[in-house]
C-alpha cells in the first residue's frame, strides 16, 4: 500500500468534522455534499472486498427514491447479491475514520478480512441522474486507483443493470454478457418468446404508461424500446428532461401518497406504473370509470408471479418447493389469499431487502416482494437445471410447454436484485398470457385498509423488536399496551419498529375500515409517545 498516495488523495477528499454516518441497508445515503470522503473511500473499500473473494466487485452511486440534493453509495458482492453484513461494518469504520487514521483502519480490515494486497481487485462503476452523480464516481475512481485496483465504469445505469453487470462477470457470462446490450438482449428474447404464447392475433396491442421519476429508468427504457415487440407499446412519462427527480413522481411517492403522479394524464381503466429513482422499485395503478385511485402494491405484484409460477409447476409435475418472503407490512389480505386461496406457504421476515433475499434463498422457487414494489423471484440451481433440463428432454407436450415457459421467466426476471424493467416485463408478460386485464388483477382480494405513521422519539433504540419486528419487547408495558388496542376493532393488527436511518418509530396498523385503521394506528402512535420517549407535541389525530 501506497502510504504517500493514500495520504495525498485522502487530503483531496477530506471528511467534514463530526459527520458519522452509518452503512444500512441502502448504503450510505445523506445530503450530496457531504458524500465526497464516503464515496473516496467505497472505492478503497471496492478494493480491498474484490482482492478478499478474488472477484469483481460492484459501486453504484446512487439515492434511489430520495430528493435530487440527496446522494448515496452502495457496493455489490460477487453475484449481484448485497454486500455481506461483516463488511457493512467495515465501510462504517472507514467512513468514521479520521484522515490520520485511514491507514490504520485500512490495515485493521486487511487482518480481520485476511486480505491479500498483492491479489488483483476489479470493480465496476454505475451512477444514476442525479446532478452531484458524475463528479461523486470520480472520487470512487480516485479511491480504486490509490490501492492499484481496475474499474470498468459503466456511467449512467439502472442500479439492477450494476447489479446484473457484476453477476454476469463474476459467473464467466453464465448469467448473461456483462454489456447493456446483453442486458436488453437477454430480457426481450425471453419476453418474446413468453408472448408468443399468449392467445393474441397481431391486434393486441398492449398499451402501458410509465412514470420514470424522472431519473435513469427513462434512458435506460428509451434505450431498450427498439428490442421491444410490436405489440409492446409503452408511453415515457416524467422522464427527466423537465422536472426534478422524484419530485411529486415516481413508485414511492405514488405508494405512500396512494394517488398517481404529476406528469402523467391517466384515463379511465388505463394501465400505469412507476419506477423509483434507480428504477428497483415498480407499483401499477389505474383510475376506475367513477374517478377513483387504485393502486397494485407489491403485495399485489407477488401474488399475480405466484399464482403463474404455481399453475406452471403443477403442470410440470415435479416436486419444488415453493414459497412466498413477506415483511410485516405486507396486506393481511394478501397474506390471507396467498396461505388460504392459492395454498402457497408465506414467511414473514424483518424489513430490508437483504432479509427477504436471504429467507427466497431456502426454496426451489423463492417469491419475495416489499409492499413498496422492490422485489424479484429466486430459483435454486437444482430447479433450474431441472427445469432447463425438461425443455431438452420431456416428452410430453404440456409438460414441456409449461417447463419452456419457467425457462423463460428464469431468463427474464433478474435474480440477483429488485428490477423494476425486469419487473415490468414479468406482469406484462402474465397478463398477456393469462387475458387479465388491471382491473381483474386488482380484484383477486381486496387489500385491508391500512395507515403508516411515524412518531419522532428521543432514541429509536429504547424499542427492541422480535417475531419478525411484528411485536414489541421493550420499553415494558408498550407490546401489552399494542394488544389491548388491537383488540377493539376487527380484522386488525398494529407493530411498531424503530428507523433504520433516523429517531423516528414508524407504526403500522391495518383494521375493516379505513376510519378503524386511522383510529388504530392514532392510538398506537400514543401509546409509542408515552412510553418511549417522544418528542415535542404529542401526536394528534
Amino acid at each position: 500500500m501506497d502510504s504517500e498516495a493514500l495520504r495525498k488523495y485522502s487530503a483531496l477528499h477530506p471528511k467534514p468534522a463530526g459527520l458519522s454516518l452509518q452503512y444500512g441497508t441502502a448504503g450510505f445515503r445523506t445530503k450530496a455534499e457531504q458524500l465526497d470522503h464516503v464515496v473516496f473511500r467505497m472505492g478503497l473499500l471496492a478494493v480491498l472486498r474484490s482482492k478478499a473473494v478474488t472477484a469483481t466487485i460492484g459501486i453504484m452511486v446512487t439515492a434511489s427514491h430520495n430528493p435530487e440534493e440527496d446522494n448515496g453509495v452502495k457496493l455489490v458482492d460477487p453475484l449481484g447479491e448485497m454486500l455481506h453484513p461483516s463488511w457493512e461494518e467495515y465501510a462504517t469504520q472507514l467512513a468514521k475514520a479520521e484522515e490520520q487514521e485511514l491507514q490504520k483502519v485500512i490495515t485493521e480490515i486487511c487482518q480481520k478480512a485476511a486480505v491479500n494486497l498483492h491479489k488483483d481487485a476489479s470493480v465496476f462503476i454505475g451512477r444514476d441522474t442525479r446532478p452531484s452523480s458524475e463528479k461523486l464516481s470520480q472520487s470512487v475512481i480516485d479511491g480504486i486507483q490509490v490501492l492499484g485496483g481496475q474499474y470498468h465504469d459503466y456511467g449512467l445505469v439502472t442500479t439492477p443493470q450494476l447489479h446484473y453487470m457484476v453477476c454476469c462477470q463474476n459467473t464467466q457470462g453464465q448469467y448473461g454478457k456483462a454489456t447493456l446490450e446483453g442486458y436488453y438482449e437477454k430480457l426481450s428474447k425471453a419476453f418474446m418468446e413468453l408472448i408468443k404464447q399468449s392467445h393474441c392475433s397481431g391486434e393486441c396491442q398492449r398499451h402501458l404508461k410509465i412514470d420514470c421519476a424522472n431519473g435513469i429508468g427513462a434512458l435506460k427504457l428509451s434505450e431498450m424500446k427498439p428490442y421491444f415487440p410490436q405489440e409492446v407499446l409503452i408511453h415515457i412519462y416524467n422522464d427527466g428532461t423537465k422536472e426534478k427527480l422524484n419530485h411529486l413522481c415516481g413508485a414511492d411517492f405514488v405508494k405512500v401518497h396512494q394517488k398517481p403522479p404529476g406528469g402523467l394524464d391517466m384515463k379511465p381503466n388505463e394501465r400505469c406504473c412507476s419506477f423509483d429513482g434507480d428504477a428497483d422499485r415498480i407499483v401499477y395503478y389505474y383510475k376506475d370509470t367513477a374517478g377513483h385511485f387504485h393502486l397494485i402494491d407489491g403485495d399485489k405484484i407477488a401474488t399475480l408471479i405466484s399464482i403463474f409460477l404455481k399453475e406452471l409447476l403443477a403442470k410440470m409435475n415435479q416436486d419444488f418447493k415453493m414459497a412466498v418472503v413477506q415483511t410485516a407490512y405486507a396486506n393481511g389480505n394478501s397474506t390471507r389469499y396467498l396461505q388460504e386461496t392459492l395454498k402457497v406457504p408465506v414467511h414473514c421476515v424483518k424489513t430490508g431487502v437483504k432479509h427477504l433475499h436471504h429467507k427466497a434463498q431456502e426454496f426451489d422457487v423463492g417469491v419475495y416482494f416489499e409492499a413498496n414494489g422492490h422485489g424479484t423471484v429466486l430459483f435454486s440451481k437444482a430447479a433450474e437445471t431441472k427445469i432447463r433440463q425438461l425443455v431438452k428432454e420431456e416428452k410430453d407436450n404440456e409438460k414441456r410447454e409449461a417447463a419452456k415457459m419457467l425457462e423463460n421467466m428464469i431468463d427474464l426476471i433478474n435474480q440477483t436484485v429488485g428490477d423494476a424493467v425486469s419487473d415490468m416485463l414479468v406482469i406484462e408478460a402474465i397478463l398477456a398470457l393469462k387475458g387479465l386485464t388491471v382491473q381483474q388483477w386488482d380484484a383477486l382480494y381486496a387489500d385491508l385498509p391500512n395507515r403508516l405513521l411515524k412518531v419522532q422519539v428521543a432514541d429509536r433504540r429504547v424499542i427492541d423488536t422480535t417475531d419478525a419486528e411484528r411485536r414489541a419487547l421493550t420499553p415494558p408495558g408498550l407490546q401489552e399496551k399494542i394488544d389491548a388496542l388491537v383488540k377493539k376493532y376487527k380484522l386488525s393488527r398494529a407493530f411498531v419498529r424503530p428507523s433504520g436511518t433516523e429517531d423516528v418509530v414508524r407504526i403500522y396498523a391495518e383494521a375493516d375500515t379505513q376510519e378503524n385503521a386511522d383510529a388504530l394506528a392514532h392510538e398506537v402512535s400514543l401509546a409509542v409517545f408515552h412510553l418511549a420517549g417522544g418528542k415535542g407535541a404529542p401526536p394528534q389525530p
